[in-house]
């Protein structure tokens, strides 16, 4: 591992997303959603996903287009994102979304054409600071078999939900895979295994190799219970008119939903008790020798200040050295 301080992390993400073609600007919003991951513990979604990015970038035949409002209403918007990466297409089409939400009340916005959105809860913690709840769901590659099958017909289909809250907005993001594709393709990178039970090789059979992972298909998290939310998901990015199968990682799609409390109730109101129910949960009898019970988000945000606190994190040789070699081309 290689100890990096958080002005260094961000400033060697910078420095690879400026490498690989995007400008300062864009460079600085895909960092920060990329370290506020290394924040919050998930190290597969941060400075490793960066040398994902510089790979597929690479891997490109034609280059990105602007990212296009396609279709717009005064309360949904639908974006082509030009096969731009998802962390620039998903703040757009939040703000957008934002933006509607707060003077219609509530807002749908889908977009298609992207790939890589990362962490929806980074999208939905900007909404709630607005005071805004809502739901992001994303589609993408078949990479993920319904339950009983062995082969993908879903992608890894992040489903996330936020409301406003003090002093943490509640926010409950899950992928409805067994193991999401970032963390395959990390373990890969460092000759990792996987655990039992999470993926299958190319004729089905359970493997812990996340090489053979990724050339067969992962399972499905929750039974027949998360498959069927998977398909639910796989639906809703389809929506933005999204391909069902989409070849490599490419046109995933990307849907939201906010609504202003202040559309049905006093937001305020709303806030304090939300407040107040996720205060109950907090405060609910752990079983015995249990740790005490929490509320989604919670774990994250602890995680975040921890790691602030520091003011370091712990980042793999392999992944550093990538991005330093992306970083001077």
């Amino acid at each position: 591992m290689t100890t990096l301080t958080l002005s260094d992390a961000h400033a060697l993400a910078v420095a690879a997303m400026t490498a690989a073609g995007h400008t300062p600007d864009a460079a600085v919003v895909i960092a920060d959603h990329l370290l506020d991951c290394e924040l919050r513990g998930l190290s597969f979604g941060g400075l490793a996903r960066a040398v994902s990015i510089t790979e597929r970038i690479r891997a490109a035949a034609q280059a990105p287009r602007p990212i296009e409002v396609v279709g717009e209403t005064p309360v949904s918007a639908t974006l082509d994102g030009g096969d731009q990466v998802g962390y620039l297409v998903g703040m757009r089409a939040l703000e957008l979304a934002m933006e509607k939400a707060r003077a219609q009340g509530i807002s749908v916005v889908g977009a298609r054409n992207t790939w890589y959105t990362g962490m929806f809860s980074y999208y939905l913690e900007k909404a709630a600071a607005a005071g805004l709840a809502g739901v992001i769901a994303g589609s993408g590659p078949a990479v993920v078999a319904p339950q009983g099958g062995t082969e993908g017909r879903f992608g890894t289909n992040p489903i996330a939900f936020g409301f406003p809250a003090d002093p943490a907005p509640v926010i409950w993001d899950i992928g409805t895979s067994a193991v999401m594709y970032g963390e395959v393709v990390l373990k890969a990178r460092l000759g990792e295994k996987l655990e039992p039970g999470q993926a299958y090789d190319a004729t089905g059979s359970p493997t812990l190799d996340p090489g053979a992972a990724l050339a067969g298909a992962f399972g499905v998290w929750g039974g027949h219970k998360g498959s069927g939310l998977a398909m639910v998901v796989q639906l809703l990015g389809m929506m933005s008119g999204a391909a069902a199968d989409p070849a490599g990682i490419s046109d995933c799609g990307f849907f939201v939903l906010l609504v202003d409390p202040a559309a049905l109730t006093d937001p305020d109101d709303y806030r304090r008790r939300v407040t107040e129910f996720a205060a109950a949960i907090r405060a609910t009898r752990p079983v015995e020798g249990g740790r005490a019970v929490r509320v989604p988000f919670d774990r994250s945000a602890a995680c975040r200040e921890e790691t602030l606190r520091r003011g370091t994190i712990d980042v793999p040789e392999t992944v550093v050295a990538a991005l330093r070699e992306a970083a001077h081309g």
